[in-house]
C-alpha cells in the first residue's frame, strides 16, 4: 500500500471557523500536503468521501482515558466518535508519579475512577517511557491531587515548607518529562484542603515553564462563581493559561444562569486573563458517591471514611450540611431519584438504579441508603447526577467561546470497561453535538461545530500543527455522513457506538475504516517541549 492518500470528493470543514468547501486532501509520511482540487492520484491510496465532511480529527480537550488506555489501547469508543486526540490527567487525578510505598494509598484513592490499574512505583518520566501504542494521540498532565496525595496523604491541613517544596520538585520533574501541565480538583479531597498559597506556588511554576493549568472549579453548584472568581484571581497573579474544564451550572437554584456565566468569562478576557473552558452536552455529571458530600469526610483516607460513616453523630452533620447547602459540587437536587448507580465493583447487582429505589426496597431513607451505600462498596461507586439545566447547555453549545470536552473515558463494550452503566459521554458526546444539536435542532452551523471540537481546542491547548486541515499540519482526520451522524449511547443501554462516523485517520494511519476499528495503534504521546507552542 503506497505511503500517499488522497481524500476525494468530501466536503472539507477545516476546522478554523469559516463554511466548508468542495475538495481533495494529500496525506504523505504522516502530514497534510495538499489541499485543493486537482491532486494526482497516481501509486496513492483513494479515499472517496462524496456526500460526506471531511474535518480535523477531533481533539478531547477533557478526559479521563488514563484510567482506561492502559488495558483498551485501540480507544474504541473515542476513535468511533472521530476523536484522534485526548488531554489526559484531569481533575486533579493522574496515575503518576507514585513515591515508594504508596501505590496502594493511589489504588485506593482513585478506585472508584480506575480498579483495575495496577499501580507501582514511577516517576511521571518513566510513567510516560513506558506508556503502551495507542489508537488516539495523548497529552498528559499532572494532577495536583496526587501530588499533595503523595507529599502529605489525605490530611487536611497547610502542607508544610518541606511538603510544599516536595509537590514542588514533583511538578517539575512531570513538567520536565513533557507534561503539558497541572491540573487540580479542588472540589474534592485532598485538593480541597489546599488554600490559595499552595495553589499560587505551584502556578508560578506552570508560568516559569509555560504550562498550562486546567481547573476543576472548587465547586459547581450554589458558589460556583466565586469559584470563578477565585480561578480569575489565580490566573491573573500567576500569568498562566487557565481552562476551566467542563463549565457547568449544577444544582436547581443555579439554573438559567449560564448568561451570566459567559459574561463573566468574557469580562476575564477583556481583561487580559487567558481562560478557556468547555463542557459536556448531558444534563447528567459523574463522580464517585463519596464525593458528593463534604470533603472533610474524607480526610484521613477509605478507613476513617468507613469508620466515621458508622457513627450517627456523623450522619446527622452530614444530613445537615446536605440540607442547608446542597450536595458537595452539585448543589441541590429535587430529590435522591436524580443519582443513579453508574458503576459499582462489589454491587453490581445495583447499577442503573437511582438510590431512592434502592432505599424503598430497603424501606430506609434516600440519605442512610447513600451513606451505607459507600461503606458497603468501600468508596469504589461511581453515580450519575442529574443537576444541569438544558437550557444552560443549549445556551454553551451556541456559544463560540466553550469547547467540547466529554469528560469520558475510552472504554469499549467489550472487556472490563464494558461492565457497568458508565455515562452515554463515554461514547456519544462529538456525535451528539453534530446530530442533536447541529443538524436536528439547529443550534448551531456544522462549521461552527467543527470549530469547537477542533481549532479553538488547538488554540486553546497551544498545540502545533494540529487541529486544521492545513499543509503542513499533523493528518488527524475524521470523515463522517452529516445527515447520519447520532449517538446511541443512553443512560440506561450506554455501550453502544454512535453511527455515522466513516473514517478515521491518525497520524496519517488509518484507525477506523468504513465504520470498523482497523486496529492501528499509530497515536503519539504529545509533549510539551516539541508539541507545542511555548
Amino acid at each position: 500500500m503506497s505511503d500517499k492518500t488522497v481524500i476525494q470528493g468530501g466536503h472539507v470543514i477545516d476546522g478554523t471557523g469559516i463554511p466548508g468547501r468542495e475538495t481533495n486532501i494529500a496525506v504523505v509520511d504522516g502530514l497534510i500536503v495538499e489541499v485543493g482540487p486537482n491532486i494526482a492520484v497516481s501509486e496513492a491510496t483513494v479515499i472517496d468521501a462524496r456526500k460526506q465532511v471531511v474535518a480535523p480529527g477531533f481533539i478531547d480537550i477533557k478526559t479521563h482515558s488514563d484510567w482506561t488506555l492502559p488495558i483498551m489501547p485501540k480507544a474504541e469508543s473515542k476513535i468511533s466518535q472521530g476523536v484522534t486526540t485526548e488531554v489526559i490527567g484531569h481533575c486533579g487525578y493522574s496515575c503518576a508519579p507514585v513515591l515508594p510505598g504508596k501505590s496502594n494509598e493511589l489504588a485506593d484513592y482513585l478506585s472508584p475512577s480506575a480498579p483495575w490499574i495496577k499501580f507501582k512505583t514511577t516517576t511521571f518520566t518513566d510513567y510516560l517511557a513506558q506508556y503502551r501504542a495507542l489508537s488516539v494521540n495523548t497529552i498528559h498532565l499532572v494532577g495536583h491531587n496526587t501530588l499533595r496525595l503523595m507529599a502529605m496523604g489525605m490530611e487536611d491541613r497547610t502542607p508544610t515548607q518541606k511538603e510544599l517544596d516536595h509537590m514542588a520538585s514533583m511538578l517539575v520533574e512531570a513538567l520536565d518529562a513533557g507534561a503539558l501541565g497541572m491540573s487540580s480538583g479542588l472540589f474534592t479531597a485532598p485538593g480541597s484542603y489546599s488554600e490559595t498559597e499552595e495553589m499560587v506556588t505551584l502556578g508560578k511554576i506552570l508560568a516559569k515553564r509555560g504550562a498550562r493549568y486546567f481547573t476543576h472549579l472548587r465547586d459547581e453548584g450554589n458558589s460556583v462563581f466565586d469559584s470563578i472568581q477565585e480561578t480569575m484571581e489565580f490566573a491573573n497573579q500567576v500569568g498562566t493559561h487557565v481552562q476551566i474544564v467542563h463549565v457547568k451550572l449544577s444544582g436547581i437554584d443555579n439554573w438559567g444562569n449560564a448568561d451570566k456565566l459567559l459574561d463573566l468569562l468574557a469580562d476575564a478576557r477583556n481583561n487580559g486573563i487567558p481562560v478557556d473552558c468547555d463542557f459536556y452536552p448531558y444534563t447528567a455529571a459523574s463522580n464517585p458517591l463519596k464525593n458528593l458530600f463534604p470533603p472533610w469526610l474524607q480526610e484521613g483516607g477509605v478507613e476513617r471514611m468507613i469508620h466515621q460513616l458508622g457513627d450517627n453523630s456523623i450522619r446527622e452533620r452530614l444530613r445537615l450540611e446536605i440540607k442547608q447547602s446542597g450536595l458537595n459540587n452539585f448543589g441541590q437536587i429535587p430529590d435522591w431519584d436524580a443519582v443513579r448507580i453508574s458503576i459499582s465493583p462489589d454491587a453490581p447487582q445495583f447499577e442503573g438504579r437511582t438510590i431512592s429505589d434502592i432505599a424503598k426496597e430497603r424501606g430506609k431513607e434516600d440519605f442512610d441508603v447513600a451513606l451505607d451505600y459507600i461503606i458497603e462498596d468501600r468508596g469504589q461507586t461511581r453515580v450519575l447526577v442529574n443537576s444541569i439545566a438544558e437550557e444552560d447547555i443549549i445556551k454553551f453549545i451556541k456559544s463560540s467561546d466553550i469547547m467540547i470536552g466529554s469528560d469520558g473515558n475510552s472504554v469499549s463494550p467489550e472487556g472490563i470497561t464494558g461492565k457497568g452503566r458508565p455515562h452515554p459521554r463515554f461514547y456519544g458526546t462529538f456525535p451528539r453535538v453534530l446530530g442533536k444539536y447541529c443538524r436536528d435542532e439547529g443550534h448551531l452551523l456544522l462549521h461552527e461545530a467543527i470549530f469547537k471540537m477542533t481549532g479553538a481546542s488547538a488554540k486553546a491547548l497551544g498545540l502545533r500543527n494540529r487541529g486544521l486541515i492545513k499543509p503542513g499540519y499533523a493528518a488527524d482526520l475524521t470523515i463522517f455522513d452529516p445527515s447520519t451522524i447520532s449517538d446511541c449511547s443512553t443512560y440506561e443501554n450506554p455501550h453502544q457506538f454512535c453511527t455515522g462516523i466513516a473514517h478515521v485517520i491518525v497520524n496519517g494511519k488509518t484507525a477506523f475504516l468504513d465504520g470498523e476499528h482497523t486496529g492501528t495503534l499509530a497515536g503519539k504521546i504529545l509533549s510539551r517541549q516539541k508539541d507545542f507552542i511555548p
